[in-house]
């Protein structure tokens, strides 16, 4: 799943309904890929029971009374679903910010008008290795890179926005200053970087994640690039980097601004349950698409009330839930650890963050 987005949400240690400001909805399951990574274990075959076209728009329109976030039109692949663009559409005239998440390989210059008439106002697409064969090895279909490659170009040449997401496991840990320099080349507007987390598919490849000491200094390595590239930078379900981002910036003599650090400031690290949902091509709404716990069901009730009124979003929101060091952690409220790794590693979502060499003052 990726996420076209660059909006954060603003730490707040109060329980109760946030701001909600990104939406990631699996528009359909299926997909043409076979990624080693896959969340939905997704497959190339209709699914059954999700949501149609006025399920669809009633969604949208249950959302935009909460608020009015940046919908991220995910999949599976979004472009195999026939009404994908009538839905943009309607998200679009009702005044949300809409965007795609595409795996590249589909784009067409017929699709590439649709989207950018539908108010698509960004879209990703995942590069995972900087040559043909890993990222093909990884998206589980020959001629994935030279596919996504093309859709690219098709998305500039129609004016699309794009930005390149990468999903950093041990198989492409070192390629990926590349990546960021084929982004720059290829005209992206941004690089989000996505540390593996072992659900769906990704249970199989657990033994490709990366180690908490790869993840600092990989993380470290991406603070780095900021002054060096013009991209937006974004590093997502990897919640240490708000912790590092300050720890270096004091190190520097900086505080911590919007004016010197962008969204950067202004977000936080794990954002599940306070200003990000995921909402399942069947309804099922979840914290994030990666922690497998659901939250209500918009076929049974309305957006709002599973918004303002779960128990686990509720629990999430109120960050002195959290447990063993991550709860006695000061910087807690800017990174949060990935709640879904806490699941999969304990079966508790409160639990600690498994991948984090970080020992909080009160420890040392």
């Amino acid at each position: 799943m990726n996420h076209p987005h660059g909006q954060g949400t603003k730490p707040d240690t109060k329980p109760g309904a946030d701001i909600i400001r990104l939406v990631a909805w699996e528009t359909t399951r299926r997909c043409n890929l076979k990624c080693k990574h896959c969340r939905a274990v997704a497959e190339d075959h209709p699914y059954e029971n999700e949501l149609d076209t006025k399920a669809s728009f009633k969604l949208l329109e249950q959302i935009s009374e909460v608020g009015n976030p940046i919908i991220i039109l995910t999949g599976g692949e979004p472009l195999l679903r026939d009404d994908i663009f009538d839905i943009a559409a309607y998200g679009t005239k009702l005044g949300l910010r809409m965007v795609m998440a595409p795996n590249g390989t589909l784009i067409t210059p017929e699709t590439a008008k649709k989207m950018k008439d539908s108010g698509i106002k960004r879209i990703s697409i995942s590069l995972d290795g900087s040559t043909p064969n890993t990222h093909d090895a990884f998206r589980g279909v020959k001629g994935a890179y030279k596919s996504a490659m093309q859709g690219i170009e098709v998305a500039k040449t129609a004016g699309i926005e794009f930005q390149i997401n990468t999903t950093i496991t041990k198989t492409n840990l070192d390629q990926i200053p590349k990546i960021l320099a084929l982004a720059e080349e290829l005209g992206a507007v941004a690089h989000h970087i996505f540390l593996l987390v072992p659900t769906g598919r990704g249970k199989y490849i657990a033994d490709s994640e990366i180690n908490a000491n790869e993840y600092e200094e990989t993380l470290n390595w991406f603070y780095d690039q900021r002054e060096k590239t013009k991209l937006q930078l974004k590093a997502t379900c990897a919640p240490h980097y708000y912790r590092i981002l300050r720890q270096r910036a004091k190190e520097d003599g900086k505080k911590v601004t919007f004016e010197t650090h962008g969204l950067d400031a202004v977000t936080r690290g794990c954002l599940a349950g306070t200003g990000f949902c995921f909402i399942s091509h069947v309804g099922r709404v979840q914290t994030c698409g990666f922690l497998d716990v659901t939250c209500g069901d918009v076929t049974r009730q309305t957006f709002k009330d599973i918004w303002d009124n779960s128990q686990v979003f509720n629990q999430l929101r109120d960050f002195t839930n959290l447990e063993s060091k991550c709860g006695i952690c000061e910087f807690k409220r800017v990174c949060g650890g990935c709640r879904a790794r806490a699941y999969e590693a304990t079966g508790s979502y409160l639990e600690e963050e498994p991948l984090c060499s970080y020992q909080p003052a009160k420890t040392k």
